[in-house]
């Protein structure tokens, strides 16, 4: 396994208890969603994985993070970036003063020669032509759907081993979604880069990944294969809104939710 997580704990403030003891694991190469309504503990799984909590007064309390067999906790945000863990945060984080092209260059202030700058951007703009056109663009200026693209470019520019993609289709158009998506299904594919994916649609998100694990207050409470859990019943009802029998189905009609044994001991 590439990434490995083991009952995280983590807490805001000293006193605000966030996960409670979330387990999940991404092999190498692999495309895996990470689910779960607003509030259960999906950002804040990434940022620990990403080593970012301390900016956001957060701290992991328990649980280990494992990343090519070698323990991350403490690692710093720098070392953890260094190792080819990269994370696109949620709402399009940006350089909005700069330029599309600059955005990128910022990826890669990892690469040690021009020539290899070269070549992941132009990597960057096969998969994301409409980039290329937009340059020289202040990205400020740029559409949410264009800037999301240039977001995920600007941490393909970084050489991931894993990207840690948080929400990619929030504010997006349909259209536009269904592009976005595709084109990260394209680069584990090709680029063999691990997908974690967080994600509230769902349906779009179980059918571009491999495996998937479900979160809910805090903690890992499901886990299987995309297929199966479009199959599985808690998930029809609480993720895609429908009863056994195909009907549209509120959160609040639903009294039972069949929990699953912790993942781990």
């Amino acid at each position: 396994m590439l990434l490995v997580i083991q009952n995280l704990e983590v807490v805001y403030s000293d006193v605000i208890w966030v996960l409670k003891g979330v387990s999940m694991e991404v092999p190498e190469k692999g495309m895996v969603c990470l689910l779960g309504s607003n509030g259960a503990g999906k950002s804040t799984t990434l940022k620990a994985i990403s080593g970012v909590l301390g900016l956001e007064w957060g701290e992991i309390t328990g649980g280990v993070i494992e990343f090519e067999g070698r323990r991350i906790n403490s690692c710093k945000p720098q070392e953890i970036a260094e190792m080819g863990i990269i994370q696109c945060f949620e709402g399009r984080r940006l350089f909005r003063h700069l330029t599309t092209e600059e955005n990128l260059r910022m990826g890669g202030y990892l690469l040690t020669s021009n020539a290899e700058v070269r070549l992941r951007l132009d990597m960057v703009y096969h998969y994301f032509p409409r980039l290329a056109q937009l340059r020289s663009r202040v990205s400020g200026y740029l559409s949410g759907g264009e800037q999301q693209m240039m977001v995920i470019g600007r941490a393909l520019m970084a050489r991931p081993k894993i990207m840690l993609l948080d929400e990619p289709s929030l504010g997006l158009a349909p259209l536009m979604v269904k592009e976005i998506l595709k084109v990260i299904q394209k680069i584990n594919q090709e680029e063999q880069v691990a997908i974690l994916l967080v994600e509230q649609n769902t349906k779009a998100a179980l059918a571009i990944t491999n495996y998937g694990f479900v979160v809910e207050n805090g903690r890992t409470v499901l886990d299987g294969d995309s297929e199966k859990l479009k199959a599985n019943e808690d998930i029809k009802e609480f993720y895609l809104g429908l009863t056994q029998i195909g009907e549209r189905k509120s959160f609040r009609d639903t009294k039972f939710y069949k929990r699953r044994k912790r993942w781990l001991a």
